[in-house]
């Protein structure tokens, strides 16, 4: 089996693999302090409580985009699995060519989005990942990684908002009843949700333009 761990800066998602099925997944807080010891307790917890040994393991896989946790995820995979990891960057093969003007300067998860993207749905394709960034990404119909755009996501975009400014409250972000705000809490749900739903629309609409009409779309994050 492989376990998978995918470092972000909100989150860390884990997966183990069995082949193509994915058997069981966790998600759990990003801690750029913790170490690599509290790291391997917290991943022998779930797997104890998943009914998993953690001795079926056969490979490990890291996409990172925190680097001192690269380096954390590392060691806990050697010292406590024995397992020397593949550590996913620009540079590791993976079928598809990347077009980029420094190829170092893609980070992990666009590399394995548009690696998965081009083997599950092939293209042309937009890939659109919501996370603490939201990122575009573009391939080509012949597998190519073209580029892409980087928005603020839309949580630190809230987050933004209320720490920036003296009145405005913090607020859920829940679809309000309609665009046109009446209260100062709908008004804000509207123009962040409404309007990163605008965003999203708008650069998908702009990449289907230079890639042309049969572009997918695909939504992860």
């Amino acid at each position: 089996m492989l376990l998978c761990v995918d470092i972000g800066n909100t989150n860390i998602v884990l997966g183990v693999y069995r082949g193509e099925e994915l058997v069981t997944h966790w998600r759990v807080a990003t801690v750029h302090e913790r170490m690599a010891d509290e790291y391997a307790m917290l991943l022998l917890q779930l797997f104890s409580c998943s009914r998993h040994d953690p001795a079926i393991l056969q490979g490990v896989a890291i996409s990172s985009v925190v680097p001192p946790l690269t380096g954390t995820f590392t060691k806990l995979s050697e010292a406590y699995l024995g397992l020397t990891p593949l550590v996913v960057d620009a540079g590791v093969r993976t079928g598809v060519r990347i077009r980029y003007d420094n190829p170092r300067e893609v980070g992990a998860d666009r590399v394995v989005n548009a690696a998965a993207a081009y083997r599950l749905y092939g293209g042309p394709a937009c890939i659109v990942d919501f996370g603490t960034a939201t990122t575009f990404d573009a391939i080509s119909a012949e597998g190519d990684y073209l580029g892409g755009a980087i928005a603020p996501g839309i949580r630190i975009s809230a987050e933004a908002l209320f720490t920036r400014t003296a009145k405005l409250p913090r607020i859920d972000l829940v679809r309000p009843p309609r665009a046109i705000g009446s209260n100062t809490v709908h008004s804000m749900q509207s123009g962040i949700l409404f309007g990163y739903v605008g965003l999203v629309e708008g650069m998908v609409a702009r990449f289907r333009a230079e890639l042309g009409e049969d572009m997918r779309v695909i939504g992860t994050g």
